[in-house]
């Protein structure tokens, strides 16, 4: 089992890489191998709609995007977390997680998807209920836990002391691991779910 977390955030030992580093002792424990990739601190651009990577295979843009592609396909589970801005995710991640999906065009149908928010004190749902959305637009299963995966913390290692919000995620790291591989022995014995052609529909007025 593989395990891909994106951190959003651009201070690679700041609080979000500690939720982070919280997740990934349980994981280690369970014989999960977890890949940390930092993209808050990167110049990413945004997505320009040229449609090359329909062609291509990739994003037009050759950067931290298509590094990570292969990553992802080779995951079991993908966790993006992300610092809080303005009740939203850092724009950077979102530039970079919305070329990511879009150019990556590999089935991610069964791969396990959690999201998680870190805030000094607000804004936090509203950010796990935009991280959650790529999840759920490309038949990705979102792992849940006790409560919704928020950490809170202003200062440096002050994520260390939301004792609720750490238990949290050691939870969500359990939950994710028990459904990567229910998941896999589900794929084993029944394969992936029927597929239909897609339709597409466009509204003009």
């Amino acid at each position: 089992m593989k395990v891909l977390m994106i951190n959003g955030s651009p201070r690679p030992n700041g609080n979000t890489a500690l939720a982070l580093k919280e997740m990934e002792k349980v994981f280690s424990e369970n014989g999960v191998e977890t890949e940390i990739v930092t993209v808050g601190n990167k110049d990413i651009r945004g997505c320009i709609a040229c449609g090359t990577c329909a062609e291509r295979g990739k994003c037009v843009f050759d950067d931290l995007v298509n590094e990570t592609a292969p990553k992802f396909k080779e995951a079991d589970g993908l966790i993006i977390a992300s610092p809080v801005y303005y009740a939203s995710a850092n724009g950077t991640l979102i530039s970079f997680l919305d070329r990511l999906f879009y150019s990556a065009h590999f089935d991610k149908t069964m791969k396990v998807g959690a999201a998680v928010a870190v805030a000094r004190r607000a804004g936090t749902t509203a950010t796990f209920d935009e991280l959650n959305k790529y999840f759920t637009i490309n038949s990705m299963p979102v792992a849940s836990s006790t409560y919704w995966n928020e950490v809170h913390g202003r200062e440096k290692g002050q994520a260390v002391e939301d004792k609720e919000g750490m238990q949290c995620l050691r939870t969500l790291a359990r939950n994710m691991t028990f459904l990567m591989k229910s998941i896999e022995l589900g794929k084993e014995k029944y394969g992936l779910p029927e597929k239909e052609e897609r339709v597409w529909t466009h509204f003009v007025r």
